[in-house]
């Protein structure tokens, strides 16, 4: 006998778990806002560059079904804003001229 399958069984879950791309990334940025809100504001927007970033692959080598909410547009108009704006984000971050 097969189970059957997950969404069938325990869709508040799938849905979940289908949204786990999104929550990675929603995670990352609020660590990296935590960070800036305690005077590390340098490595903050590190952290949500590489945040971004982090989206941008999740959502290049993640099926549709899988990525949930990260696609919102095409997948090269999410990948290339996604990993275009943590870049910018990160390297803004690191030129600055520090203390």
């Amino acid at each position: 006998m097969s189970r059957p399958p997950l969404y069938t069984r325990r869709p508040f879950l799938a849905g979940l778990l289908r949204q786990l791309p999104l929550l990675l990334v929603l995670v990352g940025v609020a660590v990296g806002l935590g960070m800036v809100a305690f005077e590390y504001w340098r490595r903050g927007l590190v952290v949500v560059g590489v945040a971004l970033v982090g989206g941008g692959l999740l959502r290049l080598l993640l099926p549709v079904r899988r990525v949930g909410f990260l696609a919102v547009r095409s997948r090269p108009a999410d990948v290339v804003l996604l990993a275009g704006v943590g870049v910018t984000l990160a390297a803004f971050a690191l030129a600055i001229p520090g203390e």
